[in-house]
């Protein structure tokens, strides 16, 4: 069955968001409508559900083999990847100049979930190369964008990003990778990359290196480090001496090979300026770190659809207020209360989770393509910058907690391979690793977006609550009376918090990364009220609407009690995320108050003592 839910997706896209209006707003020589949105979402989502969705499974249980320094890909994953490129959907987003179809980015993310929901392993190969593609766009020479991007963008080659080694992890300023100038101004790479998702495989002829290396005489740490295209194939068709010295055995995502790539003195081209390689890193890291947020969603998505299904089927126990399928031997699951409350959990997080990620692209697409008439580029950055490792941090958390709630539905038989349940779990579980841990997005935020920027952009998301905070009063409704109400203690709790961070640490810096992730984790909470609040005040809308045509007499069909029962269930979702998963930013409230202490007044010794 499909992974993920059009329906949903179209009404976040059109009716929550709408998206159309959106596009109509920026600097672009495409014009994209509603009409071209929903034939771009059927298509997409026939040769995911097609295509890469019967891959899922197989792939796990396949997973990818390493011989001689030779990756092979699991069975199918290469005529999908055919299917891919003749489609056009390599080159969906990017310049018209270098190939692409100038579409904005956001329509990206939208392809992005779909193929993640079916089969996030195969899609990590493509999703690669749009790092690239966006690092070589902002960064790269005329020349390397006519020899690399074009291929990227027809799909013809794939990209990876090559920034972590062994002894370093996620702190490469410690990168050792060396870059010798040769005559014909080109460099000679030297060194080892480990954990380089989609590294090596055999679905595209060459493969494109983005290489964080260093080159004579650079500073040490990270204003030493420099940005270099790699090609596993030369341009003149000659192998590049880039090897795979083999793929990691991995907990998840076993269609993809993760791997350990040597660079002996391989041929390279310096990308921008040298020592600017970590500024440009984070062209490709950021966008990254939204795809990986939303990678979390779908796994959630995908595992909820499962969880519903299943609720309605599997029949277990009497309801504690007597029979609710008497001609059953017992009652479907899904009329327990806390069944509900593992499915509501997870309805809350997928679904409000893609809001967020929905209208996070919205303010990207602002960034990178210009809004007519418009002076707020700077608060818009912030904003984007702020909300980045939100989206990434939290959304990845909260997602892997969703997918361990489906395995609860399912009990006994989500625990074995064969309902596939589980996979989701391993799957969902490298997200909160990769494009750096949770941990480094707590720091990123607390640290660097809120104390060291002062809060500019939590300032300008702000401004976005306090509006949606105006519009739920002015509803009339009594639920979003409530709902705003509750925006309003949380976010003036939430600015207090960050002024109380700054205080402490001011006084003691070990404050921030005591605090990081429990602020980062208070914020995903946040955002996601502010997700379920637009939503739920769209869901009023429509209800009262829907509810003042059929008194008239022109409803009363099927259909239009199926699209009551859709809007209804929105808003009972958003009750209970107010009521019930909200509150947990209270337990993150007193984590953070109790500052470091209990942290960092144990000893080395004495937390060693096992």
């Amino acid at each position: 069955m499909p992974a993920t839910s059009l329906r949903d997706m179209r009404f976040l896209i059109h009716d929550v968001f709408d998206f159309e209006a959106h596009y109509a707003t920026l600097n672009s020589a495409q014009t994209v409508d509603r009409e071209l949105i929903d034939t771009i979402l059927d298509e997409a989502a026939r040769f995911t559900d097609g295509e890469i969705e019967p891959l899922n499974r197989s792939g796990d249980i396949e997973g990818c083999r390493w011989d001689a320094g030779v990756v092979t890909t699991p069975g199918g994953f290469k005529q999908a990847y055919e299917e891919y490129v003749a489609g056009g959907w390599a080159s969906l987003c990017g310049s018209v100049e270098y190939g692409g179809q100038g579409l904005p980015e956001s329509l990206s993310l939208f392809l992005e979930e779909l193929m993640s929901s079916a089969n996030m392993a195969w899609t990590m190969y493509p999703s690669l190369s749009r790092g690239v593609i966006n690092a070589l766009e902002s960064h790269g020479s005329e020349e390397q964008k006519q020899n690399f991007l074009t291929k990227l963008l027809s799909g013809e080659w794939t990209g990876t990003m090559c920034l972590t080694e062994s002894h370093a992890g996620s702190d490469v300023g410690l990168a050792r990778t060396r870059a010798e100038p040769l005559a014909d101004g080109a460099y000679a790479i030297t060194g080892t990359k480990i954990f380089i998702s989609a590294g090596d495989h055999d679905l595209a002829e060459n493969i494109v290196h983005l290489v964080l290396a260093r080159v004579p005489e650079s500073p040490d740490g990270t204003r030493g480090i420099s940005m270099f295209v790699v090609p596993k194939i030369n341009l003149d068709g000659s192998a590049n001496a880039v090897s795979c010295g083999s793929i990691e055995e991995k907990m998840g995502i076993h269609g993809n090979a993760t791997c350990v790539l040597h660079f002996d003195a391989a041929r390279g081209y310096l990308v921008g300026a040298a020592n600017e390689g970590m500024r440009y890193m984070f062209t490709m890291m950021n966008a990254a770190r939204l795809v990986v947020g939303l990678q979390g969603i779908c796994l959630s998505q995908a595992a909820l659809k499962r969880s519903i299904e299943y609720a309605n089927e599997r029949l277990q126990m009497r309801s504690l207020t007597g029979p609710k399928a008497p001609d059953q031997p017992a009652d479907p699951i899904i009329v327990h209360p806390d069944v509900r409350r593992l499915l509501l959990t997870q309805r809350a997080i997928a679904e409000g989770g893609r809001a967020l990620v929905y209208f996070t692209g919205q303010i990207a697409d602002r960034l990178t393509a210009g809004v007519q008439q418009d002076d707020s580029a700077q608060e818009t950055e912030a904003m984007l910058e702020f909300l980045t490792p939100i989206v990434k941090g939290a959304l990845t958390e909260f997602s892997f907690e969703s997918v361990n709630h489906a395995v609860q539905v399912f009990g006994g038989h989500g625990f074995v391979r064969e309902t596939g349940i589980e996979q989701y779990v391993r799957d969902a579980r490298i997200t909160m690793i990769y494009e750096g841990t949770t941990q480094i997005q707590g720091l990123d935020l607390l640290g660097r977006k809120v104390l060291l920027e002062q809060g500019a952009g939590m300032l300008v998301f702000l401004k976005q609550v306090n509006e949606l905070i105006a519009a739920l009063k002015k509803s009339g409704g009594q639920d979003l009376a409530e709902f705003a109400t509750q925006l309003e203690v949380i976010t003036k709790q939430w600015g207090d918090l960050a002024l109380d961070c700054a205080g402490r640490a001011q006084a003691n810096p070990e404050e921030v990364g005591a605090a990081g992730v429990d602020f980062l984790l208070y914020s995903g909470y946040v955002a996601l009220a502010f997700c379920w609040g637009r939503i739920a005040l769209v869901a009023q809308q429509q209800l009262s609407a829907s509810s003042a045509a059929a008194a008239k007499g022109a409803a009363g069909s099927a259909e239009a009690e199926a699209d009551q029962n859709y809007l209804a269930g929105k808003l009972a979702t958003a009750r209970f995320f107010f009521a019930r998963i909200l509150p947990r930013t209270a337990a993150h409230k007193a984590a953070i108050e109790s500052g470091a202490a209990s942290l960092m007044d144990v000893s080395a010794e004495e937390l060693s003592s096992i």
